[in-house]
Order: structure tokens, then sequence, then C-alpha cells
């Protein structure tokens, strides 16, 4: 059985966590509370638990947690019997942030597909705009069929 990390080696995780996720933009409180609550036995913690977790103030871990709560990333619970909300990190977190970059490259398509009509798609312009939304969405239509193998291989 392996040995439980020292606090020391958990919070030196969670920054290089959180350093990573904030390096493909998360934005970075949102990610170190992304990486405590990853790193939670149970999953879950209160804003009071993050605070002290992340040496950070309540504001802080109220605007991450906001912005983690729009994007459907993390739930809010009460948990019987306690007074605080608890924030859960959602199981198939790592799908879901996939899923939204995939719909950002459907998007980047289209746009892309609009402007080599605007100059013509025998233009240079036209041509560089037709290859990269070719591009994009020959990345979506596979990212999105990983998705779904993913999601089919490991049912929640």
């Amino acid at each position: 059985m392996a040995e439980e990390p020292s606090r020391e080696a958990v919070s030196q995780f969670v920054e290089r966590f959180a350093g990573v996720l904030a390096n493909s933009g998360v934005p970075t409180m949102s990610a170190r509370v992304m990486g405590a609550m990853l790193v939670s036995p149970t999953g879950t913690m209160t804003a009071a638990e993050l605070a002290e977790s992340l040496k950070i103030s309540q504001p802080a871990v109220s605007g991450a947690v906001r912005q983690l709560l729009q994007v459907s990333f993390i739930s809010r619970e009460r948990l019987p019997g306690s007074r605080k909300d608890h924030y859960r990190i959602r199981e198939d977190v790592f799908a879901a942030i996939l899923e939204r970059r995939n719909l950002a490259l459907s998007e980047w398509e289209s746009t892309s597909r609009s402007g080599a009509s605007l100059f013509g798609e025998g233009s240079p312009v036209g041509r560089r705009l037709t290859e990269a939304a070719d591009f994009f969405a020959f990345i979506h239509a596979d990212m999105d069929q990983m998705i779904k193998n993913w999601r089919s291989e490991h049912p929640r």
C-alpha cells in the first residue's frame, strides 16, 4: 500500500496541475480550485476548505467557483445536516472540458468557411481559410468520436 503523500507534496501537485490547466486556457484561480477538488478524498469541498487549502481569500474562491459552476465543471450541493454549500467536481470533467473545446472548433470552422466565401474560395486568402476550415472540421469530427468512445467505454 502506498504511503500517504505529505501536505507539501499534495500542494505542489495541485499547483503543478493548475499550471497545466492555466496554460491551456483555464483561468488560474479556477484551475487551482479544480486541482484542489480533484485530490480531495470525497471530491467535495466547502468554500472555506478551498480557501484554507489553497491559501487564498474567500472572494477569490467565490469567483472561481462561480466560473466553474457556470460551465458545469462543478456542482453545488448541501450535505445532510450541513448549512454550508459543498462543491463537487464533475465526474467526467475532462471529457466536458474537451467537449467545450470541440464546440469552439466547430465555430472556428464555420467562421473560416464564411471568410473563404467572403474572399472567394479560389483566392489565396480563400484557399488558406478553406484549408483552416477543413482542418477544424477534421479535428472536430475526430474529437467528437473520441469523446463518444470514451463515454461508451467508461459509463458513469
